[in-house]
């Protein structure tokens, strides 16, 4: 059977966020809904267990399927807690606010899902509070992407959740790296997802993922703000602004007042990464391609930068000079809790710890061993590939991930110090060997996904493959209600080739 395009739910689920989005349209738009993937329980509803020593603790701490990939987030399970028992999405949010004594855990942190209840509670909420689907009457086929490397048992258990807890129509399991690859148009390549505190590295050949190179860094977006913090209390500006001498705030509240501050300007795009591998800006000459321009809906952007260039010249001699020292300087003035701040080049800095760790040392007392960074995770990752598929994995380079989406330059950045790991040397190259990097960009011809950079390839591939799946009725790549009552659970390893 084959389903209508408006019925198609795709939920996204990474290590902390969530992403859904109900219907699929000509034009593939963005998510209509993301949570943070984390649940909460109030204190009193939380059971003291007893560990098998005899002592009691508040819970107790799974650990996930590989030491190297556990989260710095929080994470406790009750055994007695039920869905309903867990707070979601803005239900959390309004507790957390209210001052409620709450304890948070981020189930799937460590790419792995750490409580079953726990994630249930994240999905029963985007389909019956977020999308207000109704469990009786669902006739919404799902296709949910997960993180690869799950066992069989555990992939089986999430399509048994879907049917049998939420009564979907049809379901289809994509592993997460595929849909951001598909999303950028390749089959074959290196996806790194960066995420809050880990960096995930996954090499793919023809649509598949290469489970024994898979690679993991604790390196992430926290890393970054931590470091650009650090280097933000030289700011004077930004000092006498957040704490003046008169009143200066506490250590805590400082450190938290410059975290917002260095959010805000990530996300206003405030940030990008230098690096020896960008290309110079062609100079405008005065000659506009009109019809490129109407078809990248670019309009209303070229008819303000010319108004702005008209301004800029009629602008007096002096006001000429100090717009020419602020472009040198590279300041910007944001506004921060009612306050006028500046910032400078400092700022560009952010990505630093991804491709150079060492500046973390001095920033935590808990970083007892180095992690790799970004270009030596990557490197490391495509040499476990079979030397005569790394040309093609090489040549699909895709950095994604949340900080992707308002950072731009982070893919350029990484190719430019990903060099030592191919030849350029034209006598030690053969047929077999890599002989380039190319980095990989989300197609211009989805125009919801224009500005958003390759943060949300994940949705988007997913989008992509939910569209030319459900529309088949032919399509053995879903489960249906009927394989599910005929095969159970184990219908979806048959129904996707991936999971094999």
């Amino acid at each position: 059977m084959s389903f209508r395009d408006s019925s198609v739910v795709v939920i996204e689920t990474g290590r902390t966020i969530v992403r859904a989005g109900l219907g699929l349209h000509d034009l593939l738009k963005q998510p209509t809904i993301e949570l943070q993937a984390r649940v909460g329980l109030r204190r009193d509803l939380f059971t003291i267990e007893t560990t098998h020593d005899g002592s009691k603790t508040n819970g107790s701490l799974a650990a996930s399927s590989s030491n190297t990939r556990v989260s710095s987030l929080p994470f406790h399970t009750s055994s007695t807690a039920q869905i309903h028992d867990y707070l979601v999405g803005t239900q959390l949010d309004d507790a957390l606010a209210s001052g409620q004594d709450i304890i948070v855990s981020w189930p799937f942190a460590d790419g792995d899902i750490r409580d079953w209840i726990q994630a249930e509670a994240i999905w029963k909420y985007v389909l019956f509070n977020r999308l207000q689907l109704r469990r009786s009457q669902n006739e919404s086929p799902v296709l949910l992407s997960l993180f690869p490397g799950l066992a069989r048992s555990a992939y089986e258990r999430v399509c048994q959740i879907f049917f049998e807890r939420l009564n979907v129509a049809g379901f289809c399991l994509l592993e997460r790296p595929v849909g951001q690859l598909y999303a950028a148009n390749a089959l074959s390549g290196v996806v790194v997802d960066i995420g809050y505190d880990k960096t995930d590295v996954t090499p793919i050949q023809d649509g598949f993922v290469s489970h024994h190179a898979r690679a993991c860094t604790t390196l992430g977006i926290r890393d970054c703000e931590a470091y650009l913090a650090s280097l933000l209390r030289s700011n004077q500006s930004v000092m006498n602004g957040l704490s003046p001498a008169a009143s200066p705030l506490p250590e805590a509240e400082l450190q938290t007042a410059l975290l917002e501050l260095i959010k805000q300007i990530r996300e206003e795009g405030h940030i990008k990464v230098p690096s020896d591998g960008e290309t110079a800006v062609v100079e405008d000459e005065g000659i506009t391609d009109i019809a490129a321009i109407v078809v990248a809906g670019k309009e209303k952007a070229v008819i303000e930068s010319g108004m702005k260039k008209k301004a800029t010249a009629k602008a007096s001699a002096a006001e000429q000079a100090r717009a020419r020292e602020i472009e040198a300087l590279d300041l910007i003035t944001v506004t921060f809790r009612g306050q006028e701040l500046t910032l400078g080049k400092e700022r560009h800095r952010f990505c630093e710890p991804l491709f150079d760790p060492a500046l973390l040392v001095d920033l935590s007392d808990q970083l007892k061993d180095r992690p790799l960074s970004l270009q030596e995770t990557v490197g490391h990752a495509v040499m476990q590939v079979e030397v005569d598929q790394r040309q093609y994995v090489w040549a699909g380079l895709l950095a994604t991930g949340d900080l992707t989406r308002h950072v731009k330059g982070v893919g350029t950045a990484l190719q430019s110090r990903l060099a030592p790991y191919i030849s350029t040397n034209p006598e030690l190259q053969t047929d077999v060997q890599a002989r380039y990097i190319r980095t990989l960009h989300l197609p211009e011809y989805f125009p919801e996904y224009r500005d958003t950079g390759e943060g949300f390839a994940a949705f988007l591939g997913a989008s992509i493959v939910a569209k030319i799946t459900f529309h088949d009725s032919n399509s053995k790549n879903y489960v249906t209600k009927t394989d599910y009552s005929n095969n159970g659970p184990h219908a979806v390893i048959e129904m996707s080739p991936s999971l094999l």
